[in-house]
């Protein structure tokens, strides 16, 4: 059995990534340096451009990360203390934090158990008159079923905001997602499938009016300088990663076609073993920001694996209605049951654009002994 080095290999592997397109990431690091202009500008300017023609939406607009992205939209939203949100508990603690921050209320519904996002079928009972907003998450790359979900946002009137923080390039019918909504939140941290050098976010929208307030909260509530109309925020992409992400674009398709060759690997050597692996919805064009699997005695199969130093992740041990940060707005234990067994049995095994069929055998047959293993001492 072929051993992994795990000095080569990781879950995401950036350094190889930046040597295979090098020259043109210095070269624009250093035309950003030398023109002195580092907080917006030119080169936020012609990603925004950039990033809105690539997703299909009038609008996209740069800002400080992921997290500051879903806040400035349900900013730009009115969201106030006491509205309620109708989302997913398993996902980043970013979904939650951010309505709880600006004093709204998280209503969680539990999840498909296939594509791990919010479940429509699910949404319209824990609609009520306090319903200001449906936040479904594209987790781990996978569209949510949006038709479903638009149809209760034009009957109730509720607005839709997009965490595609995970799915930048990932389709639903065609359509990328993010821009389905009346606001979708993108993020650029550097392990995303397009990641900056350090944090980034972008906030899209086909609404002229929202895209306006949006900009404004983005630079404490002002058009002109000086001039604040409305309370904002400090959350500005800044010119180098702007800059950086122009280059990082081109390739993003092409990096997304290598995860899905990646991931049809890692499912064809798992076939008809005791794994159950990621599904795919016809509606869906899934970009494997990770590759999760669900196992029985996934804490045993962990173990296994980290004495063997073999790179994997759990996302997410412990689904948000059950965090003491939030126990507030929180849920009683049993209250989402898919939800809460989904958090003890995902493994996300190493995805990343670079990785290497021999990499994904080795991977695959550590996981499989230790699988074996668990089963042993179980």
């Amino acid at each position: 059995m072929p051993d992994v080095e795990s000095k080569k290999l990781q879950m995401v592997d950036l350094v190889t990534q930046y040597q295979s397109i090098k020259k043109e990431i210095d070269e624009t690091v250093l035309h950003v340096l030398e023109s002195g202009q580092y907080i917006l500008g030119k080169a936020v300017e012609d990603f925004e451009k950039a990033c809105a023609s690539y997703l299909g939406v009038k609008h996209a607009i740069g800002c400080a990360s992921g997290t500051d992205a879903l806040q400035v939209g349900l900013m730009a939203l009115g969201i106030k203390p006491g509205d309620e949100i109708v989302t997913t508990s398993f996902t980043f603690v970013a979904t939650t934090e951010t309505i709880v921050l600006l004093g709204g209320v998280p209503v969680y519904v539990d999840i498909d158990p296939k594509t791990f996002n919010i479940d429509p079928a699910r949404i319209e009972s824990a609609i009520t008159k306090r319903t200001k907003a449906i936040l479904p998450v594209h987790l781990y790359g996978h569209p949510c079923d949006m038709d479903p979900i638009r149809e209760l946002s034009q009957k109730y009137g509720i607005p839709i905001v997009e965490d595609a923080a995970q799915a930048m390039g990932a389709e639903y019918k065609g359509k990328m997602v993010g821009g389905i909504g009346a606001v979708g939140a993108i993020s650029f941290f550097p392990s995303k499938n397009l990641g900056a050098y350090g944090d980034g976010g972008m906030v899209v929208t086909n609404d002229d009016r929202l895209a306006e307030l949006i900009r404004m909260i983005t630079i404490h509530g002002s058009r002109i300088r000086y001039r604040h109309e409305i309370l904002g925020v400090n959350s500005r992409l800044d010119a180098l990663q702007a800059a950086i992400l122009s280059v990082k674009l081109k390739y993003l398709d092409m990096w997304n076609k290598a995860r899905r060759s990646s991931a049809e690997i890692y499912t064809r050597l798992l076939s008809g073993r005791d794994v159950v692996t990621p599904s795919e919805d016809e509606y869906a064009h899934h970009i494997f920001h990770q590759y999760t699997v669900r196992l029985k005695h996934r804490d045993a199969v962990a173990r296994v694996l980290a004495s063997k130093s073999i790179p994997h992740a759990i996302y997410y041990p412990i689904p948000l209605h059950l965090q003491e940060a939030f126990k507030s707005v929180g849920k009683p234990k049993g209250s989402l049951p898919i939800t809460e067994q989904a958090t003890e049995e995902v493994l996300s095994l190493p995805m990343h654009s670079e990785l290497a069929e021999d990499q994904q055998r080795s991977v695959v047959d550590h996981l499989l002994r230790a699988v074996e293993q668990s089963k042993s001492v179980s």
